[in-house]
């Protein structure tokens, strides 16, 4: 039976948490984080620079490598940011998660913690980044927008991947160590708990 997560060499977790925005990345990243007592790394955090500006790509990576350089003895990292800095995240990985439940079940969960945000209920992605209103309900980067229209792509991007790195898929067992976590929430919470 395979184990809630692989792990590597004297026990040392890296965890690369995936999924379309609102899936529950960041609640899940920080609960495991908590579980192995290991850092949780935000890219968001390392990506957007206060006033919603955005880090350039080679400046980005150098972010993610001192941030994973910093935990030597294992980490959980949150989010999708490959077309930016490429698989260094994942090739450092012991294991990748990818959150993958029904859109209508996390679509109301953007919308709400989009408005508290908006609201000033519920902190920003990124330090300095605050919800407006003009980019909530008018812009092609609102958040509630990029969750309706990247469900599918994410889907495909993170199926292809998980052909080529899924545990149990195929017979080449070597760099194995994706693992699909969709349904109604009850995989989730059992997974959980087995890692607990």
């Amino acid at each position: 039976m395979v184990p809630p997560l692989l792990g590597g060499a004297q026990g040392i977790y890296r965890v690369h948490v995936v999924g379309n925005c609102g899936s529950g990345k960041t609640r899940v990243s920080m609960r495991l984080a908590e579980l192995l007592g290991v850092p949780y790394i935000c890219l968001d955090a390392l990506f957007w620079k206060p006033g919603w500006e955005k880090e350039t790509n080679e400046q980005f990576r150098k972010n993610v490598e001192k941030a994973l350089e910093a935990a030597p003895n294992g980490w959980v990292v949150d989010g999708n940011y490959g077309r930016r800095i490429g698989t260094i995240v994942e090739d450092s990985a012991t294991d990748v998660i990818w959150l993958d439940p029904p859109l209508v079940l996390y679509f109301p969960r953007i919308v709400i913690r989009t408005f508290q945000r908006l609201l000033g209920l519920a902190p920003p992605c990124s330090p300095g980044c605050p919800e407006e209103f003009q980019q909530v309900f008018f812009s092609s980067e609102s958040m509630i927008l990029w969750c309706l229209t990247h469900h599918k792509p994410v889907r495909a991007r993170e199926g292809a991947r998980m052909a080529r790195i899924g545990l149990g898929v195929g017979t080449d067992v070597e760099g194995q160590k994706m693992r699909r976590l969709g349904g109604w929430g009850g995989a989730l919470r059992a997974w959980l708990e087995d890692v607990r």
